[in-house]
């Protein structure tokens, strides 16, 4: 069969498909004589309605599914033929003229680009490295510590100082007028970790127990409770309990407590690095393969397809409202998000797919069964029970398909580091924590 492929744009196409009328008549009637051995109709038997009756009530819908079957193996067959790669799904149309006994249809469509990547030796990367010292390993502890503290009554006349649980109730008011969530009693809340406001914790401090204290509270611009956003209240607030943390020491029973299997101080140390050393690597792994795609997208050229970056944006639409509907608003399937809003990610997420696919064709940078292995069992390292993880991973093909996502992404980002011209570089612990991604 000779397919005639006219080009409409740079990625868009259009092929004249033609079906004998005679093709798609047999196939209706073939569907209409199987329907109707099954087909259950008041006044008739199962199995012995007419043909006619059968025709005059379900021969539309059966016509528009065997033309909608023809006309898109017709497709099929024909994009196949001429070796096309067809982004997105076609636009048919019926044509008013065809040949006698034929039927007409023009199918407009968009295939993949070409994907051109320039050579990857003049392309710039900024690598990250962070080394886990004794530092992230006593912060660590102090954050593990905190968690298992113990508070204990101070005496009558002790005043509130950092590190305190103090039981408060408090009043706020704006130009006199009371406001939503300006009033609480029993309100708990440890001075000096930034639990509430700073004007807040100011006025606590040094008080006794049965102490009360009017200050003014400048809420911040970008307070989370919009009503009161930049606004200035009065307070009063009174101190009806405090009580004095006490932190575990660092010792045996600590690491016993902490289910570590060697229970010494050395053995709770030495899990902590493991764990925080899993921590970087994996967010070293996400930093630098941003660097790289970044690259990537920088060294490469190619036209995007419209359909397909219109079907991400549908996708973080539907993942939009999804999401809005899970916090429980109202009416979030109807929300009215813009396209425009989610466009620039969806191109950058469609040229990306597309350069990453085209280097992994052609380096064979595929994953390997025993990488996703070997990632399944870096990810079950850090649980109670790896060999269930593991199982959980394999028992399910959608979640291996992610991890085999993740893998390509990784045997990419060494491919590109191994060409490009890397810039070395070494961050902090707590600079590598703070970043985003």
């Amino acid at each position: 069969m000779t397919v005639n492929v006219e080009t409409l744009d740079k990625l868009e196409r259009k092929i004249t498909l033609t079906l004998p009328v005679g093709t798609i008549q047999s196939e209706v009637d073939s569907r209409l004589k199987k329907l109707a051995r099954t087909v259950k109709m008041d006044g008739f038997r199962p199995g012995k309605v007419p043909m006619t009756v059968v025709a005059q009530r379900y021969g539309y819908s059966v016509h528009y599914e065997v033309m909608n079957d023809k006309v898109g193996e017709a497709f099929s067959q024909a994009a196949n033929e001429a070796k096309l790669r067809v982004a997105g799904q076609p636009r048919i149309t019926e044509k008013e003229e065809a040949p006698e006994g034929q039927l007409a249809f023009d199918a407009v469509f968009e295939v993949f680009p070409d994907v051109k990547i320039n050579d990857l030796s003049n392309a710039e990367v900024e690598k990250l490295s962070a080394e886990v010292g004794d530092d992230a390993i006593d912060k660590t502890l102090d954050i593990l510590r905190k968690q298992r503290r113990t508070f204990a009554q101070r005496a009558q006349d002790a005043v509130v100082q950092d590190g305190d649980r103090v039981t408060v109730d408090f009043e706020g008011k704006i130009d006199g007028e009371a406001f939503q969530g300006g009033k609480a009693d029993d309100f708990q809340f440890i001075v000096g970790e930034g639990q509430m406001l700073k004007e807040f914790e100011d006025a606590v401090r040094g008080l006794k127990a049965g102490d009360s204290r009017t200050f003014p509270l400048s809420f911040p611009a970008d307070y989370h409770g919009k009503d009161v956003a930049g606004k200035q209240a009065d307070f009063m607030v009174t101190v009806k309990k405090i009580e004095a943390s006490h932190l575990p020491e660092v010792n045996e029973q600590l690491a016993k407590s902490l289910g570590i299997a060697e229970a010494t101080v050395e053995g709770l140390r030495a899990d902590i690095k493991r764990n925080l050393e899993r921590e970087v690597k994996f967010r070293l792994l996400a930093r630098n393969k941003n660097a790289v795609m970044d690259a990537l997208i920088a060294n490469a050229e190619l036209d995007l397809p419209k359909s397909s970056v219109q079907a991400e944006v549908d996708r973080m639409v539907e993942g939009a409202r999804a999401e809005l509907k899970q916090r429980g608003i109202k009416d979030a399937d109807k929300a009215p998000i813009p396209d425009d809003v989610f466009r620039p990610q969806a191109e950058r997420r469609v040229r990306l797919g597309l350069v990453v696919a085209e280097l992994v064709r052609a380096n064979g940078l595929q994953a390997k069964p025993e990488q996703i292995k070997a990632h399944i069992d870096e990810l079950a390292a850090s649980y109670e029970k790896p060999a269930d993880v593991v199982r959980w991973y394999f028992g399910d093909n959608r979640r291996l398909a992610e991890v085999e996502a993740v893998v390509i992404e990784n045997n990419v980002t060494d491919f590109v580091l191994g060409k490009a011209k890397v810039n070395n570089k070494s961050v902090s612990f707590d600079e590598l924590m703070a970043q985003q991604g």
